[in-house]
């Protein structure tokens, strides 16, 4: 009999009968995988194959909410409070996690922390790697100062490896799997980390994940963009999606809450990298703030916020004399394009003349953040390195500059305003604190450097 065969979008797994060149469904272009069409099952057989006895399982039976009863999974403590914290209130039996970040971020060695926590708290913690031999694992577990009965190690690349050992009287209650791009599925055609593989990886972990009541964290290999490799469906299938951010030349990590449905979203945690592994920063107010010199030009304090969190940043700027015929423009963490921005309103509402001069600007520490609030810093950084003079030095400053030259009020005015109290910083810079807020940049210029229109 002839092979019946079907086409199937890598974007958003939507089936066609035929090739074409652009999918119907999401519009993308030569996306459509030839693949053999699936067996249909007899009506028989489906319903026989449901529940013993060919009746239909009272699970997949619709039924009405209000007469609806399930026992509740308690959520279990992770050992580290931080993270229990942007979680909800826990790890969630049955839940999954998906973590993803550049390479050598620190992904593995937090993971093992989490699963050498879980497992000496007498919980079966089974840590999956692909990536590794289970000696170069035994040796970061024995470094870190996490080795323990209840810690399990296991290397494979064959998902149905990884199914075989959840399955059972002795399997795992906390189960991490690095990476979901390099595990394969004997049933499914296609090299690692290829999009069919990834799919039915995923979907297979999760399922049985779901039905065991493990909790699943995987780990995602991300894109040169930042963006999570593989289908989109991924993110959409799991419960969680963290995200692991910094600059490997520096210390802090910044473990970020991208998606949460047990918990709150936009939350984040911040991690110091030591030989001892990752250590959470319990007050990260001023940790960027390390070695500053407040007495050089060019330098500004920022009160920004992440999530929820209040920080205080150093926006840094550098005005020197350009040679060059098209001055030069360079932002390092935040958009360029911002800067741009508000170079052009310094210009038209300040009238100041930066054609010949090169502007450098960056977010002290390796930050990169988009907070808006941060325009007010980028103005007076860039002025304080104009004018060659500093800043008063406990002096902080947020707010939005609109192409008008007003300063916009941000979100999270209160929150900003309590924490720049609480550390002593003064005066404080912003739209709407107390009535003597800079409205405009030239506010905002006579307050800190005495000029006037």
């Amino acid at each position: 009999m002839k092979k019946k065969l079907i086409y199937v979008c890598n974007e958003c797994g939507s089936v066609s009968p035929r090739w074409q060149g652009q999918c119907p469904h999401c519009g993308m272009w030569n996306c459509l995988e030839e693949k053999a069409a699936p067996k249909k099952a007899t009506g028989t057989g489906a319903r026989a194959a449901s529940v013993p006895g060919g009746s239909v399982s009272s699970m997949h039976a619709p039924v009405a909410l209000t007469e609806f009863t399930e026992e509740n999974a308690e959520p279990y403590t992770s050992g580290l409070d931080a993270l229990d914290q942007i979680l909800g209130k826990g790890l969630m039996p049955g839940g999954v996690v998906l973590m993803a970040g550049n390479p050598g971020i620190g992904k593995s060695t937090l993971l093992l922390q989490l699963t050498g926590s879980v497992g000496s708290s007498g919980r079966r913690a089974l840590y999956v790697s692909a990536e590794e031999s289970l000696g170069q694992v035994q040796g970061r577990a024995q470094r870190l100062g996490l080795l323990s009965p209840n810690l399990l190690a296991m290397s494979t690349t064959r998902l149905e490896d990884v199914l075989a050992a959840m399955e059972g009287a002795g399997r795992p209650e906390l189960m991490i799997v690095d990476s979901v791009q390099t595990l394969a599925s004997d049933e499914v055609d296609g090299l690692p980390g290829s999009v069919s593989q990834v799919r039915a990886v995923s979907t297979s972990l999760i399922e049985r994940a779901k039905s065991t009541g493990i909790t699943l964290v995987l780990v995602g290999h991300v894109t040169k963009d930042g963006q999570i490799a593989g289908p989109k469906l991924l993110e959409h299938m799991v419960d969680t999606v963290l995200s692991l951010e910094g600059d490997k030349r520096h210390l802090f990590r910044i473990l970020r809450v991208m998606k949460n449905r047990f918990g709150p979203s936009h939350e984040l945690v911040v991690f110091e990298m030591r030989g001892s592994g990752m250590q959470v920063v319990h007050d990260p107010s001023t940790f960027f703030l390390q070695d500053r010199d407040p007495g050089l030009s060019g330098t500004a304090l920022v009160m920004a916020v992440d999530g929820q969190r209040p920080f205080a940043v150093e926006v840094q700027a550098l005005v020197s004399k350009s040679f060059l015929s098209i001055p030069r423009r360079t932002a390092l963490g935040f958009d360029a394009n911002r800067l741009h921005l508000i170079l052009a309103v310094l210009e038209k509402r300040l009238r100041l003349n930066l054609s010949g001069v090169d502007i450098y600007t960056k977010i002290g520490g390796g930050m990169k953040m988009t907070d808006p609030g941060l325009d007010a810093g980028i103005v007076a950084a860039v002025l304080s390195s104009f004018y060659d003079r500093p800043l008063p030095e406990a002096a902080v400053m947020w707010g939005e500059i609109d192409l008008n030259g007003q300063v916009r009020p941000v979100a999270s005015h209160d929150i900003r305003m309590k924490q720049a109290q609480r550390l002593g910083y003064g005066p404080i810079v912003a739209p709407e604190s107390g009535g003597k807020g800079a409205k405009t940049i030239n506010m905002l210029q006579t307050r800190l450097f005495g000029k006037g229109e």
